[in-house]
């Protein structure tokens, strides 16, 4: 019994070629004819009115062929009971559709060979629609063909003719037609030999024909040896008069029960060998040793796949190939999904490493802004102490020409002025180099704690990425060999890192050292600053600043007119007076 699901692409193609207008649909009165056909063919009672009932929910117009396949499968595939003629079947379907796809005038052999081939088309194709055949099915019936007509594949030739055909991996029914039909893979062959070829591919293939062959068959009641035409099919051997297989004498039905064993020569008979079934023995004769060889294990082969259950040896080859090609695109799907997972980790380490450079890069724009505010700052002190330079100029200018309008007497005074005013310089420069010392500090300890928290996001960094290398080894063993090279690049980078890291540490050092020196040089300053405050103070009776002098009368005292304002004179007053009452206590 033939499978359900080749049945169902002759139809299909059937199907197709009435959907004149291409929308998927076809009238029901061409499913009526084609339904009345196909059910005289496979002998079976036609109902008329089943169509009609099956449909009687929808009379909206054409039916899909969706629609279409619930009926086939209902009232004609289900009541299938006997054999029919599969050839006679598939010629219904073939008749319908070949006209008005393809034009069998410019091919190389007959229409017969173009029907075969299609046939050829439905038992290779895929079990999907709109039907197709892959490549690996091309290569296979091609290696046939090829084989059948006595020449040898060339590989080469076929990679080529996949490369014209690019990313396109398969052929329609009538591709495969034109192909075979234009003698691609047959150049230099004549056509009856190309003819012969598709006939026997045809008879392995779809027919199921084993091995052919003339040989010796002893009779039952006679006794006597005539030569037959015998066809070996997976489920019986059929002998015929001739091999146009017009008068068939008889069938040797194989089942589970036979047996085929080799026997001696006899009556003058050589290269025999018996088959027993059930019933009755068979003896048959065969033209030399290695004939005899070879239907041995062809039988045999027959019987023990009857024996194991199995269909037919080239349907469970293409089963094979299948499910071979499933599972290589189930491979090929697995690892196109694990390049997709290992793309993902590797953006996702590549938008890490991003946000790694652009923290730095925002850690240098900082580091940079802060400079400039801090030159700012010392650009806009150096202003404040020009301005203040200025102003202590135009003063000291002013007090110079107040001198220079006092008398003589006051030259010794002036002499210890300017020599004052060079001290009060140099405790100037002092205290410059004082608070120069402290910004500096300020600047060298931002420093230090920028560079530390450089130094721990670092550290943090570098155990990220240690645990996620750790994460990584914890997977399988391939995905191991896969991530080698990965894993040295990341190894690479940890080392960068950590010399990075070790640059970091010789700059924090270097900041230290610079730090502590600025500490010397800021101490040096204070005691320097605080020497000159201690002569100020030793020289504070001796010497004060001149300042403007009061409009009203001046003062004479016995140092000189003017030497003393009245808030001087009153304190040295109130000094004496202790004094001199400190005295008389003592006395």
């Amino acid at each position: 019994m033939w499978l359900r699901d080749e049945l169902l692409k002759s139809i299909w193609h059937a199907f197709t070629a009435l959907d004149v207008d291409h929308r998927g649909k076809v009238s029901k009165s061409q499913l009526k004819v084609l339904s009345h056909s196909l059910c005289t063919v496979m002998k079976i009672p036609h109902n008329p009115v089943a169509l009609e009932e099956h449909f009687k929910d929808d009379n909206k117009g054409p039916l899909s062929n969706q629609g279409y396949m619930p009926y086939l499968n209902r009232f004609i595939l289900d009541k299938v009971q006997e054999e029919f003629d599969v050839v006679e079947f598939n010629k219904i379907c073939w008749l319908l559709c070949y006209k008005k796809n393809i034009s069998t005038k410019h091919l190389l052999f007959s229409e017969d060979k173009a029907f075969k081939v299609w046939c050829i088309f439905n038992f290779l194709s895929e079990d999907k629609y709109p039907l197709v055949i892959v490549m690996e099915e091309i290569e296979y019936f091609l290696q046939r063909l090829t084989e059948a007509m006595g020449i040898g594949w060339n590989e080469e030739k076929f990679a080529d003719y996949k490369l014209q055909l690019k990313t396109k991996n398969c052929l329609t029914a009538w591709e495969l037609i034109e192909l075979v039909g234009m003698g691609y893979f047959s150049q230099g062959m004549n056509l009856q030999t190309l003819s012969m070829g598709v006939t026997e591919v045809f008879q392995e293939l779809i027919l199921d024909v084993l091995k052919q062959e003339y040989m010796m068959k002893k009779g039952h009641k006679r006794k006597n040896w005539t030569e037959r035409w015998f066809v070996l099919r997976p489920h019986s051997l059929s002998y015929y008069v001739c091999e146009d297989l017009l008068e068939k004498k008889g069938d040797i039905i194989l089942d589970r029960t036979c047996c085929v064993e080799s026997l001696p020569d006899k009556e003058g008979k050589k290269c025999l060998f018996i088959i027993k079934c059930t019933d009755k023995s068979f003896e048959i004769s065969a033209p030399d040793k290695k004939k005899k060889q070879e239907w041995l294990q062809a039988i045999q082969t027959c019987i023990q796949q009857l024996r194991l259950g199995l269909s037919s040896p080239h349907r469970e080859a293409r089963l094979r190939r299948k499910e071979l090609r499933q599972r290589q695109q189930a491979e090929e799907h697995d690892v196109t999904e694990r390049m997709r997972r290992l793309q993902v980790v590797n953006e996702n380490k590549q938008r890490q490493l991003e946000g790694m450079r652009k923290k730095i890069e925002e850690a240098a724009a900082e580091a940079a802004m802060e400079d400039h505010r801090r030159r700012q700052t010392e650009l806009e002190l150096q202003d404040r102490h020009r301005l203040d330079l200025e102003r202590e100029k135009m003063v000291r200018q002013q007090m110079e020409e107040q001198v220079a309008q006092k008398s003589c007497e006051l030259e010794q005074y002036l002499e210890r002025v300017r020599e004052l005013e060079d001290m009060y310089h140099r405790l100037e420069g002092a205290l410059e180099d004082e608070r120069q010392a402290k910004q500096d500090e300020e600047a060298m300890r931002k420093l230090q704690a920028r560079l530390l928290e450089e130094e721990a996001a670092k550290r943090a960094e570098l155990e990220q990425i240690h645990l996620q290398q750790q994460r990584a080894l914890s997977q399988t063993e391939a995905e191991k060999r896969e991530l080698e090279a990965e894993q040295r690049a990341k190894e690479r980078e940890l080392q960068a890192a950590m010399l990075q890291l070790e640059s970091l540490e010789r700059e924090r050092h270097g900041a230290l050292e610079q730090y502590e020196k600025v500490s010397r040089k800021l101490e040096r300053a204070a005691t320097k600053t605080k020497t000159w405050k201690d002569k100020v103070a030793q020289h504070e009776g001796l010497v004060r600043l001149i300042q403007p002098g009061h409009k009203g009368p001046q003062r004479i005292t016995n140092w000189g007119p003017a030497s003393f304002t009245d808030a001087e004179l009153e304190l040295r007053k109130k000094s004496w007076q202790e004094s001199k009452n400190q005295g008389a206590a003592a006395q």
